[in-house]
């Protein structure tokens, strides 16, 4: 069954009626073929286009073997014409992004020969796959001369090709395409192989900005997103902006500077203050216990890097040491270290009889219990640690 693709006549038709061809039940859905459709499924790194059908939802539409299914969770009669619309919203945010991209990797192409070989497009944003790396400085220079083709406000033409027009076209394809290739071709910009629905002119697209991009296999990604949807993603991180600009007493356009030297600031604050901790339990290890060969100390309000320096302390001047951290109440978190013990076999009988859980290396573990000061104090002093 041929579905006349209305897509490819005008990317613009969102509202049709059409004939059900099929009706078939499918994993919990119906899959149905029309006669003619504006649903644009989904291929070339691009999502299917949503909407309706008689005012019930179409969630996703796929073309299987030349056959157009459109998936919906209702049955509808074969043979009855049918109201279509498409989620206009989507499909022409949709044609922003994928016009933009196209532009953007006709420029990427001519500017430094590299070839686009992967898109992909999410809702709100694009990502491109280049075989070659690019700089931060390159990529601006790539979305000045991207805008400027949107100023510009070039005509964007899709059609197919003959066989001779296509022998004689210079266009971009990540596919070795021989018949039925449908190109898009952006005035003095960029002609390219697309399935997908696109803009009429390029300033319909409103604004290209390149998000990021980073390194993947030899070349570059990058995210980028076109119009309404890097339109919102501004607005989104003024907002932002705004928001930290205020919190800081800062304008907005030093609000970087600002951070930056308050990172700093709570830096130096975060190294006097370990420096101070460690001075402090520094000072408590004369308040380590001793009983036989263990030592052990248990406190209230130290971290784990405070316990640490305790227990290693201990591990100097006994075989194990046991420090713990914490109250009655809320449980003690504990490490302990030893180069003499088993300290698998330590942390099994710290868990079992103190209600625990912790476990580590063979020199050092560190966990929970939750059991009183008495009964730790009892534990350690008359256990047989060596099992």
């Amino acid at each position: 069954m041929v579905t006349k693709k209305l897509y490819y006549n005008d990317a613009y038709i969102n509202k049709f009626d059409a004939i059900v061809l099929s009706c078939e039940e499918v994993k919990n859905a119906y899959a149905i073929i029309l006669d003619e459709t504006a649903f644009f499924p989904e291929g070339g790194g691009q999502k299917s286009d949503e909407g309706f059908i008689n005012g019930i939802a179409v969630n996703d539409v796929q073309e299987v073997d030349g056959n157009i299914y459109h998936y919906t969770s209702k049955s509808i009669e074969v043979g009855s014409k049918v109201s279509c619309s498409v989620n206009w919203e989507k499909r022409f945010l949709r044609m922003q992004n994928h016009s933009g991209e196209h532009i953007v990797s006709g420029i990427v192409h001519s500017m430094f020969g590299y070839d686009n070989v992967g898109f992909h497009m999410e809702e709100g944003s694009v990502t491109v796959d280049f075989n070659g790396e690019l700089t931060r400085e390159q990529l601006d220079l790539v979305e000045d001369r991207a805008n400027e083709a949107v100023y510009a406000n070039y005509k964007i033409n899709c059609f197919f090709p003959s066989v001779d027009e296509l022998d004689n076209c210079d266009y971009r394809s990540k596919l070795d395409l021989t018949e039925n290739v449908r190109l898009v071709e952006i005035e003095n910009t960029d002609l390219c192989a697309c399935c997908a629905p696109h803009v009429r002119s390029t300033g319909e697209i409103g604004v290209i900005k390149i998000l990021d991009f980073m390194r993947h296999r030899g070349g570059v990604r990058i995210v980028m997103k076109s119009g309404f949807d890097a339109l919102c993603d501004y607005r989104e991180k003024y907002r932002n902006v705004y928001e930290i600009s205020n919190l800081l007493s800062a304008k907005q356009e030093n609000v970087a500077d600002y951070v930056k030297r308050l990172l700093d600031e709570t830096d130096s604050v975060k190294r006097d203050f370990y420096q101070f901790r460690m001075s402090v339990a520094q000072r408590d290890k004369v308040n380590l216990k001793y009983h036989s060969n263990i030592s052990y100390f248990i406190t209230d309000g130290y971290d784990a890097d405070m316990m640490r320096e305790i227990a290693n302390y201990g591990a100097e001047k006994s075989e194990l040491s046991i420090v713990l951290s914490g109250n009655d109440e809320s449980g003690y978190s504990y490490i302990a270290c030893s180069l003499k013990y088993d300290m698998k076999t330590v942390a099994k009988l710290i868990n079992v009889n103190l209600n625990g859980r912790g476990g580590g290396r063979d020199t050092m573990i560190q966990g929970k219990v939750n059991s009183t000061k008495d009964a730790i104090v009892n534990f350690i002093e008359n256990v047989d640690f060596k099992g």
